[in-house]
Parts: structure tokens; C-alpha cells; sequence
């Protein structure tokens, strides 16, 4: 090749270069204003519903009033989700990539990989007519045997439309993410550090424990962040599973909500400051979710620095 084709292909990769990270920095850019825009569409269109009197918002108490039991809601059915999911999804994502012989494995991810593709109101009919029904008789259990804890206090729901089983439902539609990112994750652990860890006596739990839990750590935090994420967005399922009613201590009692699923009931026919305070509610949530995607990016990194120095 001479002189002159080598230097025109360095050019040409030069510009290419240049091409390619400018798109890179466009899109980065794209994302950022699309992510201001709609935060100060939000701030706008809610300053009505933070500005109004107290009487003119639904309760008559003011927005934050109407607002703290449906936050409540919010991360009491997120946290049921995640308490459900977490060990699940990780158990399953371990047995798929360090136990499961290999067409086992690939049939099951696949199963994993579909059950994320199911819609949200399928999960969310599923859960009102048959699992509410199915889990009610343990409600009454519970309540009879163990309501002298504050979240198994009775009366149990008869209709079985409570907090507890939309986090159950949450769990259901969260575990095929968290599992499906956990098992990548797991499956990037460096195949000398297994080898070492077996070579030197160590049991495959001892291997998994010593080995691939400690490299997959800031994997699992952001997999399980983003779970978090959809089930704090969660509307359709969540909407279809409760009961609306007051907040209550109580799993087991009909009431609470999500942000999501007030918004989607009640947007379609709301008018005037109506939809200043539903804008409003989804403000409160897309800082919330904003707030909880900061937290994992700050453990993460602080994950990684401690890595470094040790």
C-alpha cells in the first residue's frame, strides 16, 4: 500500500471519527433536553395545583395532603415488589448460569425473556381475577393469627384487592428484568477467578459467593434500580388490582394507591385543576424516580472506588 492510500485511509477514518462523535454527543445532548422539557412541562402545568387554595383540591386539605397516601402507596407496593422479586430473580439467574445443564438453561432464559414481554394488563387481569380471589382466604388468616402486627391488622379484605397483592403482582412483572440483566451480568464473570476459586477447594456455592457475587455486585444494584423503576411506573396492573379507599397500616385492608394508576383512572375525565393536580402527582413521581436512579448511580460508583482501592 503506498503513502498516499495510507494517508487517505487515515483521513477517511479521521472523519469518520469526527462523524460518529458528533452523533454520539448529539444524542446525549437530545436526551437531556428532552428529559429538561418534559420536567419543566410538569413544573409548569402543576404551579396551578401547588398555588391554589387548600378547599379547591380533592380532600379539601391541600395538594400535599392529597398527595402523602398516594406516595405512601407508591412505595409500599414498590418495596413489597422488590423484597419478592430480588431473591427470586437472583436465585433464578444464578441457576440458569452456573447450575442449569446448558439446553435447560436456554429454554428457561427463554421463558424469562418472554414473560417480559408480556403486557402490563395482562399481568393486571390476571392478578384481579384470579390471584385476589385465590390469596383473600390467606388475608383472613393472617388477620386472625397475626394482626397484632400493624400490617396484617384486620378487617382482611374480602375481595383480596389489596396493597399486598398489587406488590405481588408488581414482583411477578419485575422478576423477568432483574433476572435477564442479573444472568448477563453473572455470565461476564471472569472464568479464571471460578477456575482459581475451584482449584483452590472451594465448594460452587463457596465459588459463587467469593467469586461472581462481588464482580456482579454494581450489576445487580443497577438491575434491581431498574426494576424499582418499573414498578414505581407501574399503572395499568396497579389500577386494575386495587381497591380504591383511604390509606391505611394495613396489607391486608382495601385502600391505598399509586401514583400511577390515580393519574390513569382519573385523568381521562378530569378538567381545569383537576389536571394541574394529576401533573402535579406526576411530578411528584418523576422525582421520586429521579431521586431513586441518583441513589444507585452514587452506590454504584461508590461500589466501584472501594473495588478500585482494594
Amino acid at each position: 500500500m503506498t503513502t498516499t492510500s495510507l494517508t487517505s485511509s487515515r483521513g477517511a477514518g479521521r472523519a469518520g471519527d469526527k462523524v460518529f462523535s458528533g452523533a454520539a454527543l448529539a444524542a446525549g445532548c437530545l436526551i437531556l433536553a428532552v428529559l429538561f422539557g418534559v420536567a419543566l412541562f410538569l413544573v409548569i402545568q402543576a404551579i396551578p395545583a401547588f398555588t391554589a387554595p387548600a378547599a379547591d383540591i380533592q380532600g379539601g386539605e391541600g395538594f400535599f395532603a392529597y398527595i402523602w397516601p398516594i406516595v405512601v402507596g407508591t412505595l409500599i407496593a414498590a418495596i413489597i415488589a422488590l423484597a419478592i422479586a430480588t431473591p427470586v430473580s437472583i436465585g433464578v439467574a444464578l441457576f440458569i448460569s452456573h447450575f442449569a445443564p446448558r439446553g435447560l438453561a436456554s429454554g428457561l432464559g427463554y421463558v424469562i425473556d418472554l414473560l417480559a414481554a408480556i403486557p402490563s394488563v395482562i399481568y393486571g387481569a390476571w392478578g384481579a381475577a384470579f390471584l385476589a380471589p385465590q390469596i383473600s382466604p390467606a388475608y383472613g388468616w393472617l388477620a386472625a393469627n397475626m394482626g397484632w402486627l400493624p400490617l396484617f391488622h384486620g378487617p382482611a379484605s374480602a375481595t383480596g384487592k389489596t396493597i399486598l397483592t398489587a406488590g405481588i403482582v408488581l414482583s411477578v412483572m419485575v422478576i423477568p428484568i432483574i433476572t435477564s440483566l442479573s444472568r448477563e451480568i453473572f455470565l461476564q464473570t471472569p472464568k479464571l477467578h471460578e477456575e482459581a476459586a475451584l482449584a483452590l477447594g472451594a465448594t460452587r456455592w463457596e465459588m459463587i459467593k467469593m467469586s461472581v457475587l462481588p464482580f456482579a455486585r454494581p450489576g445487580i444494584i443497577s438491575a434491581v434500580m431498574l426494576g424499582l423503576g418499573r414498578a414505581l411506573g407501574e399503572t395499568m396492573a396497579v389500577a386494575l388490582v386495587l381497591s380504591s379507599g383511604a390509606l391505611t397500616a394495613s396489607l391486608i385492608q382495601s385502600g391505598n394507591q399509586t401514583i400511577a394508576a390515580e393519574i390513569a383512572l382519573n385523568f381521562p375525565e378530569a378538567s381545569g385543576l383537576k389536571v394541574s393536580t394529576l401533573i402535579a402527582a406526576g411530578l411528584v413521581l418523576f422525582v421520586i424516580t429521579l431521586a431513586v436512579n441518583m441513589i444507585a448511580r452514587w452506590i454504584i460508583s461508590r461500589h466501584k472506588e472501594f473495588s478500585g482501592a482494594n
